[in-house]
């Protein structure tokens, strides 16, 4: 018996994945004038996603990297801007203090960059921070670098924003799980999904996240590689301000494997472990519990930074997926040999506030408009792993 395939949604461009990075993409594609549909299959801001969670670290430090800061200078006004429309408060600006040891060339080079592009900074020498940020215990830090506008957005409510967006331009919006596209094709007419309709497009830009590796296992199968990290939200004393804006800003210390969210909203002050953990599959139930060796790392980094939180309560904890690339560098192509389909995802843990740049750099390179950027490039992305950006 043959399935009666329908072609229930058609448009110029149909976008696989409704996380940052498919729902800036295809708000902004909307926005050129082409007709779109979104296409998720468990909805924006699903606990599965990696776009999901309480928070993320919107800022501008990138070292050497200065694409990067330039795409999150874009993003961040994007971003208020939308958040403006909706009238939405979903941007706290706790300020964020980069961490470093000695001589770190990074922090310098963030240091230049900023003051390239004139993003607001303050260098702090150990005695400053002590006397700022009385709450940590600095161990082997010796200077930092704060960027006082920038903060933390709660990533959830806001991908769920754009999407909100993206409907009310006419984005055609759709719950559904899209079978993979045909190995052998070289060109895609439309894709079926699993409830037995067609989405038909000229071009289909696919930003699945960890799942995209799954979805072109020969293409990227060794070129994305996600992997499990978990965050961890601890409790402070009743009244106890110290772990929250503008007491303490968000935080990262490269060299240490770590950052820090302070507790926005009750949720309580966060803890992320940003060394890179085991491969993470998207499917797999038991990848989404959190390790006791996990838990026991996050209290030992509160007893070293933060002794008043050494026995505070665990709130909450999850895993997120890091889906990255070989160093940290996104990837944004053209499939080599599906002529019409774009590959857009390697987030690499740092994606989530670049989502307006993301999706402006896809719209034009869908329209043939500007250059690619080398590094965005598939033949950029190697199967080894040396992250470097951060």
């Amino acid at each position: 018996m043959t399935t009666a395939w329908k072609t229930r949604h058609a448009a110029d461009i149909a976008v696989i994945g409704a996380g940052v990075f498919g729902a800036w993409t295809a708000l902004q594609l909307r926005s050129t004038g082409r007709s779109v549909v979104l296409v998720d299959a468990f909805g924006a801001g699903n606990t599965r996603s990696s776009s999901s969670g309480e928070s993320r670290i919107i800022r501008f430090g990138y070292g050497r990297h200065a694409l990067y800061t330039r795409w999150s200078q874009y993003s961040a006004h994007a971003w208020q801007e939308l958040l403006r429309d909706w009238r939405e408060d979903l941007f706290v600006r706790t300020g964020v203090l980069w961490m470093a040891r000695g001589n770190d060339a990074a922090l310098d080079d963030t240091a230049r960059n900023l003051g390239a592009l004139h993003v607001p900074f303050e260098m702090l020498d150990r005695v400053e921070l002590e006397r700022r940020y009385p709450q940590f215990t600095l161990g082997p830090v010796t200077r930092g670098l704060l960027e006082p506008t920038a903060g933390v957005i709660l990533a959830r409510r806001a991908v769920q924003s754009v999407v909100r967006q993206a409907v009310k331009r006419s984005v055609d919006y759709v719950i559904a799980r899209v079978l993979p596209p045909p190995a052998n094709a070289e060109r895609l007419e439309s894709l079926e999904t699993s409830a037995g309709d067609r989405i038909a497009a000229d071009s289909f830009v696919f930003a699945c996240g960890a799942w995209l590796p799954q979805v072109f296992p020969g293409l990227l199968g060794d070129r994305i590689h996600p992997t499990r990290q978990e965050v961890f939200f601890f409790g402070p004393d009743p009244g106890d301000r110290r772990f929250t804006s503008p007491s303490m800003p968000a935080w990262i210390d490269p060299s240490g494997g770590v950052y820090g969210v302070p507790d926005i909203e009750g949720r309580g002050f966060k803890i992320g472990l940003d060394h890179h953990g085991s491969d993470f599959d998207p499917t797999t139930r038991d990848d989404r519990i959190i390790s006791e060796e996990g838990l026991q790392v996050a209290r030992m980094i509160l007893a070293r930074r933060m002794p008043a939180l050494r026995k505070a309560p665990l709130l909450d904890a999850r895993v997120c997926a890091y889906s990255n690339s070989w160093n940290g560098d996104f990837l944004i192509d053209r499939h080599p040999d599906i002529a019409n389909v774009w590959l857009v995802g390697a987030g690499s843990g740092h994606g989530f506030k670049h989502g307006p740049a993301v999706g402006n750099y896809v719209a034009s390179q869908v329209a043939g408009l500007d250059e690619p950027e080398p590094c965005l490039t598939l033949a950029a992305h190697r199967p080894q792993r040396s992250r470097q950006i951060f």
